[in-house]
């Protein structure tokens, strides 16, 4: 109404009462282990299996034999049915990323590229190729070290009058005369002030993991400008401030010289550990799948009594890092490779973030391979939590990239499930039985079920996995590992509450600061009834009621700037039993109405 009204007339006011929130993006898992490179201890998202391998790479040798991370056999089931996931390279020891020394004309270094990747790995010269500038090379110009996950640069186009040049990023398997051309990089300066400063345009910053005095685990930043490069970043050594003067010369003469000259290199220095006495990291001595022991786990020793040492730090470091619920959005995260048996504490570590957080579902792996049901259940009985899951036994997938038979922990295959059920259902879905719940990669589980076992286990909180003939593999179970008997021991309402509290949470942003009154509570009902409404046509609630008005928002509560609501719901419940009662009766019988 018009504050101050004095002749007559029609007066007229607007209430608006049609508030959109903005929408909130697509929610994926993230995944915490060993790739074959990519940023060591820095969460990165990719939306296709492609990108994955692109950045942190697939298939690698490790003494005779080929191998893949359980890390890219569990991307590869996930992001079959999209992303995004958010992926966390672990590594051991001491790391660091390789770098290129790029000079001028008066072989003077005037800029440094270093790999956004970190490790040996990143190496595409020699060892004792110190200065890194492609001195050593093989026929055709190939570089001696040079691999599909490395890289090598080349600058193609000098142009002094204007002080810019052109750079190439290189497949470091690559010849010259057929080139993998990555990423171009056309027309960059060294000149600050321009547009096209190269540090601007490919980027300089870094990131590195960091904990504070107060044990909080963070990433730190130190550069200027966002990295724009899929591959590298950049230092400028030789800055040419105000290249060119008023008239388009060149202001100071010398500094044409600064520009890059023309030629290729390679990247050398990237480092990672392996030598710490417990840690064999990069040696052929690593073990994989079915033969991973306690403290060999893909060449990592996660085991109880190294339990101090850099590799179960370094998958403590990354869970906490992922802890920060305001920087990663994910609502599932996965483990493969750690099991609750032998890497307890990495475990304790993941189910604390996702309870902490209350926003995050955890996939544990109970035992590794070959373990007998006692084991499992003995193993499930130590845990009490509604954010987490078990599944059993392991399985065996075709792997596609090599073309081998591989044995597989559960969680690299239940990615899968809990994406395909996302995509065709709702996160409200069980993930499991026939229809949702199929493990169509899966060739054989590692033992077949009787119904007597799926009972004990499923009786001790652990999720079979059975074998059905003619029906093939599948998740035979969905509950969760609280041990009180309530709605929250079934996974699909658990992930009912992520997906309720995600939404309402984030769109609920949005009124933070705004005037406590009656209008700022019909916004956050405008937002949450819909909502609300939508899951319950989708099958996920069968009945709710919002409140947020005078009966819970009293004076005393909006003196303490307090925004109260209350939100009652009732999740429908998964038909898990199904009973039938068969009654023979005698001839002319009647049937009962």
């Amino acid at each position: 109404m018009a504050e101050k009204i004095v002749s007559p007339g029609v007066f007229t006011n607007e209430i608006d009462q049609t508030f959109l929130p903005a929408a909130i993006g697509d929610i994926g898992a993230a995944i915490i282990g060993p790739t074959v490179k990519g940023p060591a201890l820095v969460p990165t998202v990719v939306n296709s299996f492609n990108e994955f391998e692109q950045l942190f790479g697939t298939t690698f040798q490790s003494g005779s034999s080929f191998y893949q991370y359980l890390t890219s056999h569990t991307a590869e089931n996930y992001l079959k049915n999209g992303g995004p996931l958010t992926v966390v390279r672990v590594m051991d020891g001491t790391f660091g990323p390789a770098s290129a020394k790029i000079s001028g004309s008066d072989n003077t270094l005037s800029l440094t590229l270093t790999s956004l990747a970190d490790g040996r790995g990143q190496n595409s010269a020699r060892f004792n190729d110190l200065d890194g500038n492609g001195s050593v090379v093989g026929t055709d110009s190939g570089l001696a070290s040079g691999s599909k996950d490395n890289l090598r640069f080349e600058i193609v186009g000098r142009n002094t009058s204007k002080g810019t040049f052109n750079l190439n990023i290189r497949r470091g398997d690559d010849l010259q005369s057929r080139k993998q051309v990555l990423e171009s990089w056309n027309n960059l300066s060294l000149d600050p002030a321009s547009t096209n400063y190269v540090a601007k345009r490919i980027g300089d910053k870094s990131l590195a993991i960091t904990t504070d005095a107060d044990g909080t685990t963070y990433l730190k930043s130190t550069g200027d400008f966002a990295v724009k490069s899929k591959y590298v970043r950049v230092t400028v050594n030789r800055p040419t401030v105000d290249y060119l003067d008023s008239n388009g010369g060149i202001r100071v003469s010398g500094n044409s010289a600064f520009i890059p000259a023309l030629g290729s290199g390679s990247y050398n220095g990237g480092f990672d550990g392996g030598t710490d006495g417990t840690t064999i990291q990069g040696f052929s001595t690593q073990k994989f799948y079915n033969n991973i022991t306690a403290a060999n786990v893909q060449g990592f020793d996660l085991s109880a009594v190294a339990a101090g040492t850099n590799a179960t730090q370094r998958y403590k470091d990354a869970i906490n890092l992922l802890g920060n619920q305001d920087e990663y959005d994910f609502n599932l995260l996965l483990l493969p490779g750690v099991n609750d048996e032998d890497h307890s504490e990495i475990v304790t570590t993941a189910l604390n973030v996702a309870e902490t957080r209350g926003d995050v579902f955890v996939i544990v792996d109970p035992v590794r391979y070959g373990r007998s049901l006692t084991q499992v259940t003995t193993e499930a009985a130590t845990r009490d939590s509604s954010y987490g899951a078990m599944y059993w036994p392991w399985v065996q997938i075709r792997d596609q990239q090599l073309g081998l038979n591989r044995w597989v922990p559960p969680s690299v295959v239940m990615s899968g499930i809990y994406s395909f059920n996302d995509k065709v259902a709702h996160p409200w879905f069980a993930p499991a039985g026939l229809n949702r719940g199929g493990i169509d990669t899966a060739v054989q589980a590692e033992r077949k079920l009787t119904h007597n076992n799926r009972d004990d286990l499923y009786d001790s909180n652990v999720n079979p996995i059975a074998t059905f003939p003619g029906q093939g593999i599948c998740a035979w179970g969905q509950k969760t590992l609280q041990k009180k008997e309530s709605a929250l021991d079934r996974v699909n309402v658990r992930r009912l509450l992520i997906k309720l509290k995600k939404f309402i949470a984030s769109t609920s942003k949005f009124l933070v600061f705004e005037q406590n009154n009656v209008a700022t509570r019909n916004k956050f009902l405008n937002i949450v009834n819909p909502f609300l409404e939508q899951v319950q046509s989708n099958s996920g609630l069968t009945a709710f009621k919002v409140i947020m008005d005078d009966t819970n928002n009293t004076p005393d509560q909006i003196d303490r700037n307090i925004l109260f609501g209350q939100i009652f719901i009732q999740p429908t419940r998964t038909a898990e039993f199904i009973v039938l009662d068969f009654t023979v009766q005698p001839t002319g019988a009647t049937f009962p109405e």
